[in-house]
Parts: C-alpha cells; structure tokens; sequence
C-alpha cells in the first residue's frame, strides 16, 4: 500500500536555476545534448536525495521536464505532427519552433502561471507507447537506492487539453481517440509493472472543471481491470471533482487523490472503500499550513496517505535561502522543502493517533466595487484621440519591453550589491532608454516604448514599489520552458506612496516627437501572480492594488503621457474552473480594471494586453473593460481568437509576431496574418503588434522582425 506520506510534484528548475541556464546553453549550441542530460540527472538524483532526508514517505518520479510535461507525454504517446519529424530534434522544434516551422500553441495550464504546449491530435494521429522517459527515471532512481512512483498526465486530461490537428474533420474532438490512448497507457502500465514499480500516479485535473466525467470512468474502468499493471492513483487538484468522485470510485483503481484545499472536504463514504491521498498542504501558495485544523481534517478519513494539494512545481524551493524577509513574516511562510516537511509532521502525528483541531470559522466581508467606473463612451473617446494622437491607418507598436541584455542584469546585480551606485545606475537606464527609442524611430515604428529596462519583471517591479508586498531573492518558480518569476508575496494592505513610472516615461517623451506609452500591470495580474494573503477575500486584494493603479494612471496623465496601457495577461488566468462561478468572478475582476483606469482623461488612449491564456473564453469580459486598443495573443495560435471577435467595438491588434520563438517571421508571414485580421476588423481600428514584450529576445531577432512587421503594415496601407 502506498506509504503515509508523499507529494503529488516538486519543482524542477533547480534551486539556482540550473536547469535554464543548462537549457539555454543547450539551445545556443554551447553545451552537448550528453552534458544537458547530465544537468537533468544531477538534479533528479538531488531531488530524490533532498525529499529522501526529509524523511518522506513516497517519492514521485518522471515529475522533472526538460521544457513541459505535457509535451512529455505527447512525445511519450508518439502524438508528433509529422511537420516536426524531421527536424534535428524534434521536441525543441515543437517547443520553440525550427526550421522555418512555428511551435506548437502554448497556453495556460488551468488557473495557474505555467504554461503548456497544446498537442495536436487527429483521426490518424500516432497514439502508442513510443518513449520511454517514465522508465528511464525510474531506472534512475533505483540504481541510487530509491523506490518511486512514477506520474504521468491522465488519458483524459491528456485529451482534453489537445486541439484537432490542422484538417481534421468537422466535430472531431481529441476525446474520441480515448479507446487508442488507452492501448498506449496500458502498455506503459505493464513496462513500468515489469521495472517493480508498486504505484503509479495518473493525473486528472481536467476533471475538476466538470468535463470528461463519463469519459473518465470508461477509462478507469478499463484500467483498473487490467492485471498486468501496477496499483493506480489517479490525482485531481485545483478544485472539486463533482460528479467525477463517484464516477472514480466505482472504478478498479486503488487510491484518489484530492485537493482538500481548493477543493473542501468529500464525505469519507464518497470514496467507495478507495485509499484517500489527502491534499490537505497547499501546493499554490507560500503560507505555512494550519497543523491542527489539517490534522482534524485527516482523522476523518479511515485509509488516508498526507500529501500536498498540487504539485510543488508552483512553489520555490526553500526558505532558508531567504535570509533577508522580514522575521514575523518569515514565520508565517512554507516553501517547497518547508512544504514538505509539513506534510511529514501531519503523518507522524496522524500515526500516533492525534486527531487535531477544528478551525475557528472566519468570515471576512467584501469591500470591493462591483459599479462600473466610466469613462465617455467608445466613440466620443476614439474621435478626441484621433484628433490628438494623429496615428496613420494601422498604426505599428510593440506590447512593452525591449530585450534585457547581460549588462541590464549585471547593473541590477552590481546595485543591489553596492558596487555601483544609484546615478551610476540611472545614467546606464538613460542610456539604454535612448537606445531603444532610437530603434524604434529608425524602424518606423508608430508608437513607442521605453523598454522598460528599470524593470525585472512585470509585477516584481510594481510590487518593490507597493507597500503590502515583499519580494525574495530566489523564489524562482517555473513559468514555461527556460522562463522563471519570482512571484512576490502580498502579505498586508497594499498602498502607493509614491509615483512608480512617472519619471522613466517622461524622459523618454522627452526624446522624441512620436507618442511614448506609459507601462503598467493591472490590478488582476499584479495579484494573479503574486502569493496572496488569505486572511481577506481576494476581490479586495485586486481592489487595493486597482487603486494604487489608478493613482498611476492619473499621474502618468497628468504628466502628459497621451497613450497609457494597462496590461491584463492574467484575466483569463483566476477565471474559475467551474463555469457556475465564472460570472461572478468577471464582474468584480472588470470591475477592478475600469476603475483602474478611471482617472484617465477622454484623451489619453488607454490600451490593455492579453496573451496565451486562452482568452477566445473571454471575449465579452475583454470587451468590458472598455480599454480603447486591446493587443492579443494571436501568432503562435494561428489567429483562433479571430473568429471570437464579432461584434468587438474597439480598437484591436491581435499579434503577428510570435516573440516566444526565436524565430523571425518574414514580412509575407507577417502579412498573411494582418490579412487575416483585416478580414474580421476594419482597418480604421486594427493595430500591428507582437504578441508579447520583447524581453526574452535578442536584439538581433527583434530588430529584423519589427521590420518585417512595419514593412507588412506599410505595404498594406498603401493597398
């Protein structure tokens, strides 16, 4: 039987992130493909060691990935569009595009900040056990002296997060090859029985959004029928899993794990005789876990393993190395090793028969806006800019930030250390800002920005800023592939003290004739990926920092700053899984951005941007935030959100320039997407973008793509 304690996933860039830099070495070629597998090894081997000397009782394994796990499992299943085959290595080209060929579309993973690449499958879509990535690691471990249980994406989830492969017929869905990823699962199930491994682990979190339900207990079912297998849990987490309890339970698999967390308490009878694996230690935040009140929650379950609610993945490492935070709040935090050791002390007190505390009930009431602040209606507002602005027909911008070079990052370093001091400092932004405006005004793009080279990150940079945060030094959590954020710590009430952004933004309009935008992050995203207090509810959380937004706004306004854009990439993001409580949640969050940008005048043009989240979802939501320009994700997609946009009344630059690919589109690339967009929104209102800011490029890549892109829109309106 399972041990009485383990965790569901554990973080896999490294504690110092040696696992992105060993990949963007791999990447630029500086680095053989045996010593990258040799950076992977080394860090299994660490993290098993690690959990191991925290005395845990289960270890997973096949929880690291060299870009994603869910391309892992496509790649396991041989579901590789053909397109990819041939390239010199296949998964990168999937991952980051080679060759001429784009990736594969990213998206979020469910309501979180990690990103994955959607497979692609078909009627003819090879699904068989092809790889063998789970047995390798567990050939791994055992060769270091540890037994595993290995996890691997469910069927289910694995297909319902994949999109029809380009031609497939109409009506066909992923799901209605579940019969053929089931052969493959089973044959994985026997090749990892014939390694010894007791335990594998099959995660589900699809089903906690309400699908897949009838789907889930045919797959199940025949599994958990099969006898050359090895004893099945099959994870769910982020939620509830509803009506999928009862269908799991009926089936032949041994043990379910739960999400106590987001997802409350089940009845212990619910559970049809199955073993529970308790979620009851948060896997998505960095706040230490009532002990006592976990406790009493356990001791109601008769066959019942500890474990986390999630994977660790969303997580940093350890709090140990944060030597600098604050003391009182120190005590309040848990991150992954921290986490872990939690879940341990719950077992052995579970095992000497403690039963724990109930918690004391705590009700916090609501005091954020659910009114809409307005401002003139649309129209009124776009002729006042017209007049003001004077932009030509298809006007050329990019969503933000320019690449951080090396020296960028060696200048923050070198401040924070002492050994440059701060007009040192601000003379290399200065410079640096006047670089990037030169740039652009040599490229002809239309609307500029500064670069934002001051900055580290979108929502780390606002939150040194804001009272009511705290920030760590090596908090890195996993955002996609090589890309890591330290996603900082809202812990009391959050309030602006001083303008943020004011000064950088006026100097740069100081050096050219052409509009420069103010760049902010919204009110939504700020927290979205921030760790949250829980002590208020977290509409009033986003209410704060939408108020210390708007007092942005208006300064930047106030500055003369004629175009402001408020980002909200993570408006799709906190959208609840359940569409029961969709509705409300878009209210408040709507809410929370149009009074953001309330303080603006008729004049000033605000924009907002969106990318990879899946927001076709939330077209109407995007439309309510009465932003004048929205810039969207729409490249790497192949232009889905276009046919989402009828009736969407404002200004738009859906993107034609995939920044997360070292690729650089051609101006015919570029075009045919304009083209596209043309065909669905009139010109007098269609913007020419990237998808996403800049940062993560090179200046090579970005100076000829921004060409390419200028050259398409000129051409265009000329036509």
């Amino acid at each position: 039987m399972l041990t009485h304690s383990t965790i569901l996933g554990y973080p896999r860039i490294g504690p110092r992130r040696e696992l992105k830099r060993a990949l963007e070495a791999y990447w630029d070629g500086r680095l053989s493909r045996d010593d990258f597998d040799r950076v992977g090894a080394d860090l299994r081997a660490d993290t098993w060691r690690r959990l191991a000397a925290l005395r845990l009782g289960e270890l997973p394994a096949n929880t690291f990935s060299e870009y994603d796990h869910v391309l892992d499992t496509a790649v396991l299943l041989d579901a590789v569009p053909d397109r990819y085959r041939a390239a010199a290595d296949p998964y990168v080209a999937m991952a980051r595009g080679a060759d001429g060929l784009p990736p594969l579309r990213m998206t979020k993973w469910f309501d979180t900040n990690y990103h994955y690449l959607v497979p692609e499958i078909g009627v003819d879509t090879p699904l068989r056990l092809a790889g063998d990535k789970p047995i390798r690691e567990v050939r791994e471990a055992q060769a270091l002296g540890f037994d595993t249980r290995p996890v691997v994406v469910g069927p289910v989830t694995f297909l319902l997060l994949s999109e029809p492969a380009p031609g497939s017929p109409a009506g066909f869905s992923p799901l209605d090859r579940l019969d053929d990823a089931l052969d493959a699962y089973a044959d994985l199930l026997a090749a990892l029985r014939a390694e010894g491994v007791e335990w594998v682990q099959l995660d589900e979190p699809a089903l906690v959004t309400g699908e897949g339900v009838a789907e889930a207990r045919r797959a199940y079912d025949r599994l958990g029928a099969l006898t050359d297998r090895p004893k099945l849990l099959v994870a769910s987490y982020y939620g509830e899993l509803g009506d999928a309890l009862p269908a799991l339970a009926a089936t032949g698999i041994e043990a379910i794990g739960l999400d106590l967390v987001r997802g409350g308490p089940v009845d212990p009878a619910a559970l049809g005789g199955k073993t529970l694996v308790a979620g009851v230690v948060s896997g998505r935040d960095v706040w230490r876990t009532d002990l006592d009140a976990a406790l009493h929650e356990l001791s109601r379950y008769p066959d019942v393993v500890v474990s986390t609610s999630c994977s660790l993945l969303h997580v940093p490492y350890d709090l140990d190395a944060e030597t600098d935070l604050d003391p009182a709040l120190r005590e309040r935090l848990a991150f992954a090793d921290q986490k872990v050791a939690e879940v341990v002390a719950l077992a052995d007190r579970l095992a000497r028969g403690e039963r724990g505390v109930a918690p004391t009930a705590r009700t916090a009431a609501s005091d954020a806006r659910s009114t809409l602040d307005s401002r003139a209606p649309y129209p009124e507002r776009a002729a006042s800019q017209a007049v003001h602005l004077g932009l030509p027909e298809l006007p050329v911008t990019t969503i933000g930030s320019f690449p951080q070079t090396g020296e960028l990052r060696a200048a923050r370093a070198a401040l924070a250390a002492g050994t440059l001091d701060v007009p040192g400092y601000e003379r290399l932004i200065e410079a640096e800002i006047e670089r990037v405006i030169r740039l652009q005004e040599r490229l002809g793009i239309d609307v500029l920005v500064h670069g934002e080279p001051e900055r580290n990150d979108m929502v780390q940079y606002f939150a040194e800023h804001l009272d009511g945060f705290a920030t760590t030094r090596f908090g890195w959590v996993q955002s996609y592939g090589s890309r890591c954020t330290r996603p900082p710590i809202i812990h009391g009430d959050v309030r602006r003290t001083a303008p943020i952004t004011v000064r950088w933004t006026r100097y740069a309009q100081s050096l050219t004739e052409r509009p420069v935008k103010g760049m902010l992050t919204g009110p939504v995203t700020i927290v979205a990926w921030s760790f949250v207090r829980r002590d208020i509810p977290l509409r009033d959380v986003v209410g704060q920092v939408a108020e210390a937004v708007r007092e942005e706004v208006r300064d930047l306004a106030v500055a003369g700053t004629s175009i402001i854009q408020v980002d909200e990439p993570a408006l799709r993001e906190l959208l609840p899984l359940r569409r029961e409580r969709q509705d409300e949640y878009l209210q408040w969050a709507v809410a929370a951005y149009r009074h953001a940008t309330s303080s603006a005048g008729d004049h000033t043009q605000i924009h907002t941007h969106l990318c990879y989240s899946n927001a076709s979802e939330v077209v109407e939501a995007i439309d309510g935030l009465d932003a004048d320009v929205t810039t969207i994700e729409s490249a790497r997609s192949g232009g889905r959100i276009l046919g989402q946009l009828d009736g969407f009344g404002r200004g738009l630059g859906p993107g034609v320039y995939d920044i997360h690919s070292p690729r650089v589109p051609g101006a015919e690339e570029v075009g045919d997407l304009l083209d596209a967009v043309l065909k669905v929104v009139p010109a007098e209102r269609v913007w020419v973008n990237p998808d996403c800011g800049l940062k993560t490029r090179t200046y090579p890549q970005v100076e000829a793509a921004l060409t390419n892109l200028v050259t398409a829109a000129r051409e265009r309106r000329a036509d």
